[in-house]
């Protein structure tokens, strides 16, 4: 990595905020350069609170921007961090309309010549893209990293049709934890605990919404820009990593928005930025490649980006099971158009007698993360166990096969109930045994007709169901074994339906695995320069007297045949700020079920979060629990909030609500 001291343009920061038309400040932060002409602006919109928990990572961007001649400014949205009003649910309407108030902010400023481009990651990479699909018109161009087109299928709420038990939950009791935390009153001065009890009173789980819409209904068509991808009149740069879940959206970006505006960039990353170094690398030039994206569409300037493939993806080498790689082996390659000429489908006829796929409910525990953010237990460990829990054909590798795009699985099954879930798991078994997930896929039985509807299975009947996998960059060597793995449970990440402990009958004849074999050659000329940022913004993490708790941890009750996953999020910990502001946070998620038993899934989030300043005796605190549990017709969640203030409690509120097991 790194670290540029030194830039183009001398630069300077301030602090704003931007009035919306109802009276609402929302609260940014500007880096610009000091340049005599106005420049364009570049915009990151979300909800993380640039004056603590993203600012780490706002420094290592924004200024860089900055310093190479563009206004580069961070907002949070309404409700969060330091911008009043109060929070709604992710990606509102409101939310994106106040976007495309910003945007036109912006470009009115005397500052900036009228052009304005949006950027993020997660959040803000889902914003830059909707909010690109309602057309602004000063908003020319977009760079979009690890983000979704789909909410419902493509998101963190449901996978196949089925409930994202693994992350729906953990990441509504994250978010309740965090749209409760207070403004500050360095930035705000006395109105903090007014604007905080004001947000505090209008407050109400994520998780209530997302259970109450398990279809894809008009709640989640909202925002999906796959609704209407010529909406968007910007030129998208779309980024993924093969480890991050949205990878699939940058796929499907680069088949259905017109070649002269999109360009694909798919690395071995987890979810995060592609410069960060955070595990699996390589790393690369991150900002170098989307200042070149910046200059082609803001300023005019031939970069030659748009000459570059349509999408180029890194295809990784074949290696052992590992919870954590530094780097992958692999080799980028260049794809013209997509779907590309240089991939064609190989289909695998499954063989061997029909097979009872009976999963035990705690299949799925070595799963690994859904959301990896480069930490030492976030990826699937070897799957030995997980195969001894599913049924598996194999096929052996002749030559070096790569595999480059979205596998599927083409099944005929027989289901003497009316409700389970079918999930696929592509891994590379070595010569020694061991077992590497590659890819995966997941199949709600009642969403086998579309994940618009919810229908029954007609106990008894065979049908054939199909259904993709995540897409995958991967070469399969010689004398390896590409292993197709199926099981009928995979807990934490699925939710299980109600008596699916029965299982499917899966026949071989009829069944088919589909590759997406991508053509091999020599080499490639595609190439990155260096990771680089701008300076740190210089917070530290002082050591503390608690004992850290493992990344994940496995716990089985032989007697009583449950199993307990711990998870231990660790997005930040402890951390002082140059500001003197003191941050602490601490998360323990808790995934427990019956190996016999899908009505005894039960999950449960606490969260610990402390602001404090010690110099102007300020010290408050949000603490918060999530739980759900489920029964044969419902799910029950359970939600509580206290925030104290010096010690004192100053809100406390909880929810519990029953919602109707409707079809996720």
């Amino acid at each position: 990595m790194h670290i540029r001291t030194s830039f183009p343009y001398e630069t300077t920061h301030d602090d704003v905020r931007i009035p919306l038309p109802d009276g609402t400040f929302l609260y940014a932060r500007v880096w610009r350069p000091l340049t005599p002409e106005p420049v364009p602006a570049i915009l990151e919109y979300l909800p993380y609170r640039l004056t603590d928990w993203t600012a780490p990572r706002d420094w290592q961007r924004h200024p860089w921007y900055a310093g190479h001649g563009y206004a580069s400014v961070r907002v949070d949205v309404r409700g969060h961090g330091n911008s009043e009003g109060v929070p709604g649910d992710e990606y509102s309407a409101t939310e994106l309309a106040d976007g495309v108030e910003v945007v036109n902010w912006l470009a009115a400023q005397p500052w900036c010549d009228g052009r304005v481009g949006m950027f993020g990651i997660a959040w803000g990479g889902f914003n830059s893209l909707r909010i690109a699909a309602l057309a602004p018109e000063p908003l020319k161009a977009v760079v979009t990293v690890c983000s979704t087109d789909d909410r419902y299928d493509n998101d963190v709420h449901y996978m196949g049709g089925s409930v994202l038990a693994v992350d729906m939950h953990a990441w509504s009791a994250t978010m309740l934890a965090y749209v409760s935390r207070p403004p500050d009153p360095l930035h705000v001065g006395d109105a903090w605990r007014d604007m905080w009890l004001g947000r505090l009173e209008q407050v109400d789980p994520f998780i209530h919404t997302w259970l109450d819409h398990q279809t894809r209904d008009d709640y989640w068509r909202h925002g999906s820009v796959c609704e209407d991808y010529g909406a968007i009149d910007a030129a998208v740069l779309a980024v993924g990593g093969w480890h991050d879940p949205y990878r699939d959206t940058v796929l499907r970006l680069v088949e259905h928005l017109p070649a002269e505006r999109v360009r694909g960039l798919i690395g071995p990353w987890s979810h995060q930025y592609p410069d960060r170094g955070l595990p699996p690398g390589p790393a690369i030039g991150f900002l170098q490649e989307t200042l070149r994206w910046w200059d082609q569409h803001l300023k005019g300037v031939d970069t030659g980006v748009m000459r570059e493939p349509l999408l180029r993806a890194y295809v990784s080498d074949s290696h052992p099971p590992a919870t954590v790689y530094d780097t992958l082996p692999g080799r980028w390659v260049g794809e013209p158009t997509w779907p590309s000429p240089n991939v064609t489908t190989v289909s695998y006829g499954l063989q061997g007698p029909a097979v009872l796929v009976r999963s035990p409910q705690h299949t799925g525990v070595d799963a690994g993360r859904f959301l990896p953010f480069g930490n030492g237990a976030d990826l699937p460990p070897d799957q030995r166990e997980e195969d001894a829990r599913s049924a598996c054909f194999e096929f052996a590798v002749g030559e070096e096969t790569w595999v480059l795009g979205r596998p599927r699985v083409r099944l005929r099954v027989t289901s003497e109930v009316s409700r389970g879930q079918v999930v696929a798991r592509l891994c590379d078994v070595a010569p020694d045994g061991s077992s590497t997930l590659v890819t995966r896929g997941v199949l709600n039985l009642s969403a086998r007709h579309g994940r618009d509807r919810a229908v029954p299975w007609e106990p008894g009947a065979t049908q054939e169901v199909s259904f993709e996998l995540n897409g995958i960059g991967y070469a399969f060597p010689p004398g390896h074994r590409i292993r197709l793995a199926v099981s009928s449970a995979y807990w934490p990440w699925i939710w299980p339906q109600p008596g699916s402990q029965a299982g499917f009958a899966l026949e071989p004849a009829g069944s088919f695995l589909e590759l997406p074999v991508r053509a091999r050659e020599a080499s490639s000329d595609i190439a990155f320069e260096e990771p680089e940022q701008s300076e740190p913004l210089g917070v530290s993490h002082p050591a503390t007297f608690d004992e850290p708790r493992p990344e994940r941890l496995i716990v089985r009750d032989v007697a009583k045949g449950e199993w307990r996953l711990e998870v231990a999020p660790r997005y930040g910990g402890t951390r002082v700020y140059p500001d003197g502001l003191e941050f602490t946070e601490d998360a323990l998620e808790t995934y427990t079920i019956d190996e016999h038993d899908p009505l005894s899934a039960r999950t449960r989030s606490d969260w610990s979060i402390r602001l404090h300043r010690p110099e102007l005796a300020w010290d408050a605190t949000v603490r918060t629990r999530s739980e759900i549990t489920c029964d044969g017709t419902d799910f029950h969640t359970s939600n509580e909030v206290v925030c104290t203030e010096g010690g004192e409690v100053v809100f406390h509120r909880t929810w519990e609500k029953r919602i109707p097991r409707t079809g996720g």
